[in-house]
């Protein structure tokens, strides 16, 4: 059997186990997964032991730091993994919702019921932990999922999907539950390329990862996509603004995690209160390493190196920020327009009416006012988790938890009702009545 051949296998084994999935109660889908929680509590060290190995390799192979700062995991990551699982547990359950119940003549009654989307494949860099949020989510929604990482993130990915599959199959064979089939992980480059190509087997492909890696997924499969390409987001700090407050947000934005993909890469400043904030925000982000670049105008008030025109375009994923002062709202409106790529885009300001104006003539997934950029995470949002953040405009949109791996399908119930009988001169008509 070539790679291919076993593939196939393996996935039809994962929509098999998504099928049965779909029909489980809640309260079999929590169990599965408190028996992940605690598996990953138990194996923590030999989790961390496997990621040591990743980084080390990381390390040696002198990958950007961006990649081995998403990469690392240590007990503080494990904790937040742990509770990640713990927070779907206490979701609803997205399966079953019934979100249209009508007559539509007497006998003859409609209902929109939410469901699982079926099979969802996620390809991601670095990033290990994502394995157990999508897993979650995955078994959560009734979804079978699977998982590709990095090359760079193998050992960290194989540790955490064994300790799941074993928790998975332990539980499995006390209470026929889930099966450990729903989530499997793939290991080589070869599987990526092929499971590209099953869009008879795979309903959604979500990748996580650089702007090259997620447009050459989009390139490359005829399966719909959900992600973004780019994580170019903004902070604009107007005349109006809170300097202290505008710092400290600034400072956040940038410097919490900078690899993160809501990480502003350009600080807009108003003109008539630059020379007062530039100082203070210059030390406040030197102080935590941050390099520094700025326009002709920032250049006049504080020592900075000059901004391309591509740093605007530029997703640093790094301590690197480039600054730009701008005349008022419509020239930063105007610049995020141009330069960002509608993950996040965030305003300091007092004045509520300007404010307003930001919010709504910004086009991105979160708009933010008086609050930092990295706020845009599924597990802030109270999410649980998230599969990935997407940028589309149409739904969903931003950090996709629960709501965005369900669909719906209309269940219509009859007793011998034709069309023809609504058809005609003599044709009954519709009672349109919502039970």
């Amino acid at each position: 059997m070539n790679i291919t051949e076993s593939l196939v296998t393996a996935i039809q084994s994962t929509r098999m186990g998504a099928i049965a999935l779909a029909k489980l109660p809640q309260v079999a889908k929590n169990d599965a997964l408190e028996a992940i929680a605690i598996a990953l509590e138990q194996n923590g060290e030999m989790i961390l032991a496997a990621n040591q190995e990743d980084v080390a390799a990381a390390i040696d192979a002198q990958l950007p730091s961006a990649l081995i700062a998403r990469l690392k995991l240590d007990a503080n990551k494990l904790k937040s993994m742990v509770a990640g699982v713990r927070d779907v547990i206490r979701l609803e359950d997205p399966i079953g919702d019934r979100q249209i119940h009508r007559e539509l003549d007497k006998g003859l009654v409609l209902e929109r019921l939410s469901c699982p989307l079926g099979v969802i494949g996620v390809i991601f860099e670095a990033r290990p932990d994502a394995v157990t949020q999508i897993a979650a989510l995955g078994i959560k929604s009734g979804n079978g999922v699977i998982l590709k990482g990095g090359s760079e993130a193998i050992h960290s990915c194989e540790a955490i999907a064994k300790v799941m599959h074993d928790a998975l199959e332990k539980q499995y064979q006390k209470t026929q539950g889930v099966s450990p089939d729903v989530v499997q992980l793939l290991t080589t480059r070869a599987e990526t390329l092929a499971i590209l190509k099953m869009d008879k087997l795979i309903d959604l492909i979500i990748p996580r990862g650089s702007n090259q890696f997620v447009r050459y997924i989009q390139e490359n499969t005829h399966i719909p996509v959900l992600g973004h390409a780019d994580g170019i987001c903004h902070l604009y700090v107007d005349m109006a603004a809170d300097l202290a407050k505008a710092v400290a947000i600034a400072v956040d934005s940038k410097t919490q995690y900078p690899a993160a993909c809501n990480a502003i890469e350009t600080l807009l400043v108003h003109q008539a209160i630059a020379s007062a904030f530039l100082p203070l925000v210059l030390t406040a982000l030197q102080e935590r390493g941050v390099k520094l670049l700025g326009c002709d105008r920032t250049q006049k008030i504080i020592d900075v190196a000059l901004a391309s025109e591509s740093d605007w375009s530029t997703e640093y994923s790094d301590l690197i920020l480039s600054i730009k002062v701008v005349d008022g709202l419509e020239e930063a409106i105007a610049h995020i327009t141009t330069y960002g790529s509608k993950h996040t885009e965030a305003i300091v300001t007092e004045d509520q009416a300007i404010s307003d104006i930001f919010i709504s003539d910004i086009d991105a997934a979160g708009v933010f006012h008086n609050c930092s950029t990295r706020f845009a995470d599924g597990f802030r949002y109270g999410f649980g988790a998230e599969v990935g953040i997407s940028t589309n405009k149409m739904p969903p949109r931003g950090p996709v938890g629960l709501e965005g791996l369900v669909t719906y399908k209309y269940r219509l119930v009859g007793d011998g009702h034709i069309v023809a009988d609504y058809a005609g001169e003599n044709a009954k008509e519709f009672t349109h009545q919502d039970l």
